[in-house]
């Protein structure tokens, strides 16, 4: 569950579509350009830096840049980058079963 401003940060597509672009560097990026390899900061690396910890339950988050596992997020309907709340869940049963 991400905020509609959080959704900017969320990671893009590996390989965007090809016939979009109409001149050789369309946004910054070369045509045909492998994105596999010239990308490899951007994807998650297991070897690499470890992923935070949720900051409600400690267990390992799934999404870089999130500070909230899911399972927090939806139980207490923030957003799991930011931590804002988004729905107001007095009236709702918010189990994770």
């Amino acid at each position: 569950m991400v905020c509609e401003k959080c959704e900017s940060k969320l990671t893009k597509v590996s390989a965007p579509n090809p016939w979009k672009t109409s001149n050789a560097t369309a946004g910054g990026r070369k045509v045909n350009e492998n994105k596999a390899l010239s990308s490899a900061r951007e994807r998650y690396s297991p070897m690499g830096k470890s992923l935070a910890p949720c900051r409600i339950c400690r267990q390992k988050v799934h999404q870089m840049g999130a500070h909230y596992c899911q399972a927090c997020a939806y139980k207490k309907a923030i957003c799991a980058m930011c931590g804002k709340k988004m729905l107001n869940t007095k009236n709702y049963k918010q189990s994770s079963t």
